[in-house]
């Protein structure tokens, strides 16, 4: 009997099983497919299809030919408004970025106490960033600033008269512009206020027991620990200002004199006015290095100044 048993123990065969963790594996996979298959087709195809047409001659409406390096030659060399639109844009950045973060950390100092109604005024002051953007507030800015919009009547109620063309004057024009992409701090706002309360309270108690005024704890304080927050909302509002694309279509057009050409603006139409699509792929292929370069040296450079809490070493 003993025999029998062992027999047929030797002779039983066990069927190897799956493991647990592929099977979780599997089921993930399964159901992020149609988000990658989606993410492969819309984004992946398109991005690597447009690398390609940068190099070819295509309107859209006949097959794309091969040129080489036919249009960054065009872009660099013999095309003066793609260096206008350059100018333009890097002048919108470089202005109106650093003068949003200012007034949306000014702002969230002052929104940072508890006060009665903070919550409505956080609110209220957050709107320009979610309509600042839209066709309708670009519309509503054109009027302002028109030679007989509501600027130029209100100057007049205080005695000044001023007939000024703010949208017609190449150096008033773009400021225009710039006022307005420093009205829209409500993003970078809600942000530093969140930082700011992060900040515990007791380092502020130290500093006044030590003597230490609003100034000093200010620069020596809530800047160095507010410095993650400020590099995050720099990169983030980088990008965007270099994106900038309705604000000029809609309020100037581009002009006068091609003063508010931004690059976005001159890249859509190359690509969808004047039928150049390889151009515009050209031009965008650029932009997207230039924001890389200027995003890789805020993170290269953000070890000399930003400071994080829990750093090690």
């Amino acid at each position: 009997m003993k025999k029998i048993f062992q027999k047929t123990k030797n002779n039983h065969k066990i069927k190897p099983s799956i493991p647990l963790q592929d099977n979780e594996n599997v089921v993930g996979y399964t159901f992020i497919a149609p988000w990658l298959i989606g993410f492969f087709i819309f984004t992946v195809y398109p991005i690597l299809y447009s690398f390609y047409l940068s190099f070819t001659d295509y309107n859209i409406l006949s097959s794309p030919k091969f040129i080489g390096l036919e249009n960054y030659k065009e872009m660099f060399v013999s095309d003066p408004l793609y260096w206008k639109s350059v100018k333009a844009t890097f002048y919108y950045v470089f202005t109106a970025v650093p003068l949003r973060l200012i007034f949306a950390l000014i702002v969230a100092l002052l929104l940072c106490r508890e006060t009665k109604g903070i919550g409505i005024y956080r609110s209220a002051l957050y709107i320009p960033s979610l309509i600042g953007g839209s066709v309708a507030v670009a519309v509503m800015w054109r009027r302002i600033f028109e030679a007989e919009g509501i600027l130029n009547s209100t100057l007049a109620l205080f005695g000044i008269e001023s007939n000024i063309a703010w949208l017609g004057h190449p150096t008033y024009t773009i400021w225009t512009i710039i006022i307005l992409g420093a009205w829209q701090f409500g993003s970078p706002m809600l942000i530093f206020l969140s930082g700011l309360k992060q900040i515990p309270n007791t380092y502020y108690e130290s500093a006044v027991i030590d003597g230490a005024g609003w100034f000093k704890r200010f620069f020596h304080i809530t800047l160095p620990l507010l410095t993650p927050i400020i590099f995050f909302n720099l990169v983030m509002q980088l990008i965007s200002g270099f994106m900038i694309f309705t604000q000029g279509l809609i309020i100037t057009g581009g002009g006068p004199l091609n003063t508010t050409l931004f690059y976005a603006l001159y890249l859509y139409r190359n690509a969808f006015q004047f039928g150049k699509m390889g151009y515009g792929c050209a031009m965008a292929w650029v932009m997207l290095v230039v924001i890389g370069l200027f995003t890789l040296v805020l993170f290269k450079t953000s070890k000399y100044w930003v400071h994080y809490e829990a750093e090690e070493g």
